[in-house]
């Protein structure tokens, strides 16, 4: 047992400073598996460990997908380690032997979640969604639904079941990303838009939005340069500027 402040830090130097100087990396399986099992950041931290684990030493880990699906929350935007999260998480997701069922969970869950999500967080999730519509096409059906959100009398996906295979993610629609096509960020409201049109084949690039934070949205709107916006007026007539007073039959402003 580890005080947690110690738990984070060995967890964030041991994938480049810990597991390649060992001569058997897979004595860590144990750690890292009981870690990841924690919860919050603890778990979204050994995400690193495990990767190098699954993809250089052939760990097999069963509910690896179900306990990846279980750290979306809230948190999950506004944590100190989103960028490494997402990254990772792209990785993983970036199979195309994965289920429709799996990734269509993946895509629901981060779309609700992204309603009470940050506009720094929205500019990198929905190129984050639109790249796994593009990686697997049968997700699809989310977004073009014959009835869509509106004939729909609710939604069918259940947010709170912690198995994506129970989640009923492929019978449900994406009417989130549709609601956030009115965010009140034009930045936002634009990327969403991206899902009324046929997605381009080429992946986004989300690796320089992974970081991206309140205060260079901020700054880039503040060195904007506003437009000249020509104004149509009409010039005034009278005191009070009202056509037909009985004030301009009286006065003028010469």
């Amino acid at each position: 047992q580890l005080p947690t402040g110690l738990y984070k830090k060995v967890l964030v130097i041991l994938h480049d400073s810990i597991l390649p100087y060992m001569n058997e990396p897979t004595l860590m399986i144990d750690f890292l598996t009981v870690a990841y099992g924690i919860g919050g950041a603890i778990s979204l931290l050994a995400l690193n460990g495990l990767f190098i684990l699954i993809h250089q030493h052939n760990l097999e880990y069963p509910d690896f997908y179900k306990k990846l699906y279980n750290l979306l929350d809230p948190s999950i935007y506004h944590v100190k380690y989103r960028a490494r999260f997402f990254h990772l998480a792209d990785l993983f997701l970036s199979s195309s032997h994965l289920p429709a069922y799996l990734v269509a969970a993946f895509i629901k869950r981060l779309s609700r979640l992204a309603l009470t999500a940050p506009p720094e967080a929205l500019l990198m999730v929905i190129p984050f969604i639109c790249n796994l519509f593009r990686r697997h096409p049968a997700c699809k059906v989310l977004v073009h639904r014959p009835n869509g959100p509106e004939g729909m009398s609710e939604d069918p996906y259940i947010m709170e079941e912690e198995s994506p295979s129970e989640s009923r993610a492929l019978e449900s629609s994406l009417w989130e990303i549709r609601s956030l096509q009115n965010h009140y960020h034009p930045d936002v409201a634009k990327a969403a838009a991206v899902l009324n049109q046929s997605l381009s084949e080429i992946e986004d690039d989300i690796s320089g939005l992974l970081e991206l934070s309140a205060y260079e949205l901020f700054d880039k709107e503040v060195k904007k340069k506003a437009a000249d916006v020509p104004l149509e007026f009409e010039q005034i007539r009278g005191l009070f500027g009202k056509k037909n007073d009985i004030f301009a039959e009286h006065f003028t402003l010469d």
